[in-house]
C-alpha cells in the first residue's frame, strides 16, 4: 500500500486550527493485521505503519518520499466554506423562521 500524504483536517468539534498547519506523511500497511488468540487484541509485524512524520510543506514531504524510494499518494486538502453570521440576525422582524425558545 502506498504512502499517504496529507494535510490534517480541523477537528469537528472544535473552532481551532492548531496542528492544521503541517502536511503529514503515514507509511501504507505492508503487512497484515491479525487477532491474538488470547487476549483478542489486533497486532500486525508492521511497524512503519504506526509512524507518523510532519513536515512544513507537501514539496518537503514529497521529497523525502521519493529519497527514500516510497510510493506515495497526495491528498489535496478540503477548502473551507465559511458562512460569516451575526447574532443579531436571530431577532431580524423579517426572521422566516419560528423562534425556537
Amino acid at each position: 500500500m502506498p504512502a499517504r500524504i496529507y494535510k490534517q483536517p480541523k477537528p469537528a468539534g472544535q473552532s481551532g486550527l492548531a496542528g492544521t498547519r503541517e502536511w503529514v506523511f503515514e507509511y501504507g500497511q505492508t503487512a497484515p493485521r491479525r487477532q491474538d488468540a488470547l487476549m483478542g487484541w489486533t497486532g500486525s509485524q508492521d511497524t512503519q505503519s504506526q509512524l507518523r512524520l510532519y513536515f512544513e510543506s507537501c514539496d518537503e514531504a514529497v521529497a523525502y518520499a521519493e529519497r527514500e524510494h516510497v510510493a506515495y499518494e497526495v491528498e489535496a486538502p478540503v477548502q473551507r466554506i465559511r458562512k460569516p453570521k451575526v447574532y443579531a440576525d436571530n431577532f431580524r422582524s423579517d426572521r422566516t423562521q419560528n423562534w425556537t425558545h
